[in-house]
């Protein structure tokens, strides 16, 4: 099940939302008035997997240095 974040531009009010409530708050307003969107959307659950893929990757660079180092500090102990 989804969340999200959805933000009224005009008083900033901000309502968070699972996706059975977002479909029927999407029915019963306009996002649209006169062209311009009234409404901000943001997918809370994509954005949790978002800054979990960005931690992974992080971790994963992080582990390629400290073997590349590792490596490093065992060659010159053995042949130099």
């Amino acid at each position: 099940m989804e969340n999200f974040k959805i933000v009224n531009r005009n008083t900033g009010a901000t309502h968070f939302l699972n996706s059975q409530e977002y479909t029927t708050f999407v029915q019963r307003n306009s996002f649209y008035k006169d062209g311009v969107c009234q409404y901000d959307t943001h997918n809370l659950t994509k954005a949790k997997a978002r800054r979990t893929n960005k931690m992974l990757d992080l971790l994963a660079h992080l582990c390629i240095i400290g073997v590349s180092i590792l490596g490093t500090l065992l060659y010159i102990q053995n042949y130099c």
